[in-house]
């Protein structure tokens, strides 16, 4: 009878780890992460004015929860194998409970191969002894990149660019995910598992299977229009494999970096809501201006991504440089995105909405979201003045 007991109450806490599990990323995760301002240069200093800054700034209340430490924490390890943390990161345990503290969660990174991308050590043969030592510090999310394992591992395994090698080369990449998502789940901790290995072997089609809540569907992003509207542009097709706690991830935002017009950090992160990208902010956010604050933290644009229904937009009709994006609501209304990719202003003539696309009919109202303005009944002739490298987001219903 005992024994019969103890099976049945490991059972009930398997299913409660199961039904947290399930919960877990159920919309896409919200945050800031450190490389595309920091890269590898980031301290734990930085960690926590970055912590402080989202909570000050309310990006933390609109749901920026996530604070995640990308590439080059790491240090070496000892003798038993044990990793610990550089110099630059002199408690990480007491650098967790900093940000938890804020009402925040901690994210770190770490790669399946022998080292990071940045030439720190990775946790190939030390998948188990890492999961638990993130669990025990109280990470939350963990960014896992393929790096070296790619070019230093599976390609000296089966050498070549052959179907059979490529076959082997993906089968080994697959294990290797896998073999990290099994290591999470013996902590008994709620971790995102987020993998980085830039869409190799279509990885929306696999990526549940080895436990993901978000993949990287493409090649890193940078501040620069022409990089993310490619990157956004691609991610037409992909919208039938994302779902609540597993979605494609187009990359970190550049909101606020580089040499972005107040249009194309519009139109950034009106796409990446439409797309339900995961939104983790990469700027510098001691240097926050009045208007990127206002385009990271609009309500309206942060509800389409975090709808619960967890539908990503897809490609309705595209002509030129214009495209029209659309995406179900879970309140049974629709929203659209007309994106001007091209280098003139659009009018929109003799371009129609289709809406019937869209999921809305004859007599439903638009809301324009980043106007902030109620349009009243529209139609597929209604026009829009869409500038260079602009957009307009409506909000759709009946």
């Amino acid at each position: 009878m005992p024994s019969r007991m103890a099976a049945l109450l490991a059972l009930a806490l398997l299913s409660s780890f199961a039904s947290a599990q399930v919960k877990l990323a159920a919309t896409p995760p919200m945050g800031w992460n450190s490389w595309n301002w920091f890269a590898e240069k980031v301290t734990d200093k930085d960690v926590r004015q970055a912590a402080d800054l989202l909570v000050s700034s309310g990006m933390r209340d609109a749901g920026y929860v996530y604070v995640n430490i990308d590439d080059a924490w790491q240090g070496t390890r000892d003798e038993a194998g044990n990793l610990h943390s550089n110099d630059k990161f002199p408690d990480m345990k007491a650098l967790s409970d900093y940000v938890h503290s804020k009402g925040l969660k901690l994210g770190i990174y770490s790669s399946p191969g022998p080292k990071t991308c940045a030439r720190f050590e990775g946790s190939l043969g030390h998948e188990e002894q890492d999961a638990q030592l993130y669990a025990s510090w109280g990470i939350d999310y963990l960014k896992y990149d393929l790096c070296s394992f790619h070019n230093g591992v599976m390609r000296k395994e089966h050498p070549g660019d052959s179907p059979e090698a490529m076959h082997l080369q993906y089968k080994m990449m697959r294990d290797a995910y896998e073999k990290m998502h099994q290591a999470l789940l013996k902590t008994g901790r709620p971790i995102v598992y987020s993998l980085c290995q830039y869409g190799f072997d279509s990885v929306w089609q696999w990526g549940p299977e080895v436990g993901a809540n978000l993949w990287r569907t493409t090649g890193d992003i940078t501040p620069t229009f022409d990089r993310i509207s490619l990157i956004g542009r691609e991610q037409a097709g992909l919208a039938r494999y994302a779902a609540p706690g597993h979605w494609n991830d187009p990359d970190m935002l550049e909101v606020g970096n580089g040499k972005l017009t107040l249009d194309e950090n519009h139109t950034h992160m009106g796409m990446w809501a439409m797309l339900a990208a995961p939104l983790l902010a990469g700027n510098n956010l001691s240097q926050l201006t009045p208007d990127i604050k206002a385009i990271l933290t609009n309500r309206e644009i942060l509800a389409i991504d975090q709808d619960t229904l967890g539908k990503q937009a897809d490609r309705i009709y595209a002509e030129g440089p214009i495209e029209i994006w659309a995406r179900p609501l879970a309140d049974g209304g629709s929203a659209l995105a007309i994106f001007n990719f091209g280098e003139q202003r659009c009018y929109l003539r003799g371009i129609s909405l289709h809406l019937e696309q869209a999921g809305a009919f004859r007599g439903w109202s638009a809301r324009d979201v980043w106007a902030a303005k109620e349009l009243g009944p529209i139609d597929d002739s209604t026009h829009f003045t869409i500038p260079r490298h602009g957009s307009v987001i409506l909000r759709l219903s009946k």
